[in-house]
């Protein structure tokens, strides 16, 4: 049986231990982020929400999970 190994990423500031292969998607699922009312950054570029389950996690990726707040 193969042993799953763990990787360390930062998920807005907090470090986070999560499974190697790991993606975006699932990650904002655990969560629960609502994700059509936030924008999410890895290593300081915007994604595309079309395509977070295609993106894998690696080792000391950063996560900034930014919610939308109406108002005026």
């Amino acid at each position: 049986m193969r042993k799953i190994k763990k990787i360390k990423i930062k998920l807005n500031g907090k470090v986070k231990l999560i499974n190697e292969h790991y993606k975006i998607q699932n990650l904002l699922r655990d969560v629960k982020v609502p994700i059509k009312k936030v924008a999410i950054e890895l290593n300081k570029e915007i994604l595309d929400k079309k395509k977070l389950d295609k993106i894998k996690l690696k080792k000391n990726d950063k996560i900034e999970i930014v919610h939308f707040i109406g108002g005026g």
